[in-house]
Formats: structure tokens, C-alpha cells, sequence
């Protein structure tokens, strides 16, 4: 699945060692920018950590797997990041910015138009 939005907070990195060999996760949320706003945690593994690119303020696009585990007879659902690329937002921002209004809506095109019910 692809889940594009802002980094608004970066959680602390944690660190530890399996059967595998030593691991570190760090934990994204990113708040997406549908119709109706959502926070995800999505959880960056190993060497896909880039912190040049994990900052607040950026915008990514981020390809994602979502796993569920049971443990304890309760599930735990997470949000892998796969892979991620920054987005250039302040383009689309600048262009937003720039555009003119237009208030052709709200001039009168009919001045004998009476507004009057009665």
C-alpha cells in the first residue's frame, strides 16, 4: 500500500538483539493529506533508517506492509515501511500561493435581479 503524508513526529529509536542479531526500529508519524486527515505510526527497520530524509516537515511517499500479530490473546497490528522518497511540497505550495482569486462569483451579472421574497 502506498501512504503519502507529513512527518509531524519522530519517536524514539529503539535498539535491541534477537536470534538474528542486533536490530533498531524507528517509529514515523505521519499525518496524511486525504479528505480526512489521519495520523499513522509507521515503523522504519534497520538500514532503511535515513534520518537525512526521516526529518519533521518532510513529505513522503511511502510504500508499506501492514502485519498483525497475536500475543496473548490480544493482536497488534504494524505498518512496515518498505521503502520511502521525499516529496517536494513547497513547489505545490508556492504555485497555491500564486494563484489569483477568482471572485467572478460573487460580482452581480443582472443589476435588475431583486433579492426580495415578497
Amino acid at each position: 500500500m502506498e501512504i503519502k503524508g507529513k512527518i509531524i513526529e519522530i519517536l524514539k529509536l529503539q535498539e535491541g538483539s534477537g536470534k538474528n542479531g542486533p536490530w533498531k526500529k524507528q517509529d514515523i508519524i505521519i499525518e496524511t493529506e486525504s479528505k480526512y486527515t489521519r495520523k499513522i505510526c509507521i515503523a522504519v527497520w534497520g538500514d532503511k533508517i535515513n534520518y537525512e530524509t526521516l526529518q519533521i516537515g518532510n513529505f513522503l511517499s511511502i510504500n508499506a506492509d501492514a502485519e498483525s500479530k497475536e500475543f496473548n490473546g490480544k493482536w497488534y497490528t504494524e505498518i512496515k515501511a518498505i521503502s520511502f522518497k521525499t516529496e517536494d511540497k513547497t513547489q505545490e505550495i508556492k504555485e497555491s500561493k500564486n494563484t489569483p482569486f477568482d471572485d467572478s462569483i460573487f460580482r452581480r451579472t443582472n443589476e435588475d435581479d431583486d433579492l426580495d421574497p415578497f
